[in-house]
Parts: C-alpha cells; structure tokens; sequence
C-alpha cells in the first residue's frame, strides 16, 4: 500500500543492514490502497475534509449530524477490508528484499487493526497457516512470529546491561 507511514525499500535495507526489524502491521491501510473509485472513498473524503476545516467552529446540533452521517456511511457502504493473503503478501516481499531474519507482525488491534480473517489473536494461525500453504518452514515461521524480534531486543538488553 502507499502510505506515508509505510517504509520505502531503501528504509527497510537499511534496517535490515543494521540489523533490525520491521513489523508488518496489520492495519488496512497500510496493507492495501483503498479503492479511490468507491462511494465510500468518496464520502469518508468529504466527511474527513468537513471534521477537518469545519468541526471546531460547529454547533453541538451541526456536531450531531455530522457524526450521524459518519455512522449512515458506515453502515451503507462497508470497508472493505485486505485479507490475510494480501497480509503475506507483505511479508513475502520483505523476505525477498532484504531476507526473513528481517520481518515479523505487529498487530495494531487496540487502535483499530485487522484484516478479513485476522480480527484478532484468536485468528493469528490463519496468518500461519497462508505462510505454510506459501511455503515457509518452521523455523521461518517462528522468526516471524516473535524470533526476529527477540533478537533485536536481545541486542537492545545486552547494549543497555554494558552500559551500566
């Protein structure tokens, strides 16, 4: 997806020359474009841009609406959501930019992350289970899931601990 808070390629080879790690966020946004074409785009557009130039200045009454409309919208023309094939999909291309000791997953779930088939950490094996259909070992698998990430921490504790 083209976020803005999305790494470039030359960001992400230069973590991983450094021997970081980046987490693949389970946000919609960040894993797939929204469809710019939608009725829906083009209504969360116009609401955004009235909250944005126009809320501080409303009545509680204009206020009121306004959020009505916010709730019309979502219930008349559902998000759409990325599914957890187009979440690996995100994984795959780290791994073959940069290689898998360089990815793991991050959720987002208390701000509002998510995708079609991964709502929450109940349904994390469904994410496991598309990168087994794909192919990946196990051990690829646990670096992802928290391997990659321990590894860096580890680093992090060991750097602080010498330092003391």
């Amino acid at each position: 997806a083209h976020h803005n808070r999305n790494m470039t390629d030359d960001m992400i080879k230069a973590l991983a020359k450094n021997g970081g790690v980046i987490q693949i966020c389970l946000l919609d946004v960040y894993i797939k474009d929204p469809d710019t074409t939608s009725v829906r785009y083009k209504k969360e557009k116009e609401l955004n841009r009235i909250y944005e130039t126009r809320y501080q200045s409303m009545t509680d009454e204009e206020k009121k609406n306004l959020r009505e409309e916010w709730r019309s919208m979502r219930e008349n023309y559902p998000n759409v959501l990325p599914t957890v094939p187009d979440c690996v999909d995100h994984i795959d291309y780290v791994k073959n930019l940069v290689g898998i000791d360089y990815v793991g997953i991050g959720s987002d779930f208390d701000g509002g992350g998510g995708v079609d088939g991964c709502a929450d950490v109940s349904e994390f094996p469904n994410i496991t289970a598309e990168m087994l259909k794909r192919g990946y070992t196990e051990e690829e698998i646990r670096k992802v899931w928290g391997g990659n990430f321990f590894r860096v921490f580890k680093q992090v504790e060991m750097l602080a601990n010498q330092r003391n």
